[in-house]
């Protein structure tokens, strides 16, 4: 306790400072001394907290979502990014644009999580049919599956002139959050809660549908659970903000290999963990290029990339 008590004290520390980090000029001290003009009040409260909440719950519910989807496919190389999950929902967005592109946000998260859903579930579906001599053959297939549905995507984006809007939500940009376009992401911290109190559950399922059954757990009940939670989180972090490639794979399994696999134990550390990674991506990429910013999504993508790699030498070695 005490141990995750200091780390959720330097988690609140990078989130203080990450306030204070952008090209407008917001000063603590000036703040502290009351000399901060009405300006540096407004793009505090409009924008940096705003954005900072943000990066918290997007970080955190991606990081849980990407663990619950390893603890249902029962692989460590599976997460929304690497199983067609994103670029379902991604898909679910175009369509909104294309249908009915004046949908409330919500409703347009609702569109997108539905896709998402069908997605997931394509995905576990092909896992269930396809032998599968390894495990580094699971990712291949969830990274093909995303390929063909953002080809598909990509396509009807094309056609229809949505080129410009389709790279909004895949990038994994903050730097447009503000005030009001944020707070569907308080879903995810609301499904981030549920998957806790389910966690028991989805350490069990994790073990297999024979043993789960054997111990009287509705296995499917808690498959669906599970991918109705990984949906929604993924939804409302595309529509916020877009694509956050890897978190689900970085986290769970650096809190895995310190901790175990024990979910009631190691949720709320990955869910923490999540929300930090993020946040000092988001303020890297504030700082390498200033007064430029580098999308988060896109710094993920070098750490997430490298670690997946990682892992893949890591297994082959002790595989030799």
């Amino acid at each position: 306790m005490k141990l995750f008590l200091l780390a959720l004290l330097a988690t609140a520390a990078v989130a203080v400072a990450s306030l204070f980090v952008g090209v407008s000029e917001v000063s603590l001290l000036r703040l502290l001394s009351g000399e901060g003009d009405e300006k540096m009040l407004m793009v505090l409260a409009g924008s940096r907290v705003p954005r900072t909440l943000a990066l918290i719950l997007a970080g955190a519910g991606m990081a849980v979502a990407g663990t619950i989807m390893q603890m249902l496919s029962r692989n460590r190389f599976v997460e929304p990014s690497t199983a067609g999950t994103v670029e379902s929902a991604s898909l679910g967005m175009l369509f909104v644009l294309l249908v009915a592109p004046d949908l409330p946000v919500m409703v347009k998260m609702l569109v997108a999580a539905a896709f998402a859903l069908a997605g997931t579930a394509v995905f576990l579906g092909i896992l269930r049919r396809v032998p599968l001599r390894s495990p580094v053959l699971v990712p291949l297939v969830g990274l093909m599956l995303g390929g063909v549905i953002n080809a598909c995507t990509t396509f009807f984006a094309y056609r229809y002139d949505l080129m410009q809007a389709m790279g909004a939500w895949t990038s994994g940009d903050f730097s447009a959050v503000l005030r009001g376009r944020y707070e569907v992401l308080w879903i995810a911290l609301a499904l981030t809660m549920a998957a806790y109190i389910a966690a028991d559950r989805f350490t069990v399922a994790g073990m297999g549908e024979d043993f789960s059954t054997n111990l009287g757990l509705n296995y499917r009940k808690v498959v669906t659970l599970g991918l109705v939670i990984v949906s929604m989180v993924t939804a409302s972090v595309v529509v916020t903000a877009g694509i956050l490639p890897f978190i689900g794979l970085i986290i769970p399994n650096l809190v895995s290999m310190a901790m175990g696999d024990r979910l009631r134990h190691t949720l709320p550390w990955i869910a923490l963990s999540g929300a930090a990674l993020v946040l000092l991506c988001d303020t890297v990429g504030r700082i390498v290029n200033a007064p430029y910013e580098i999308p988060v999504g896109s710094v993920l993508g070098i750490i997430g990339s490298i670690f997946f790699l990682h892992m893949l030498l890591r297994r082959r070695y002790r595989a030799a």
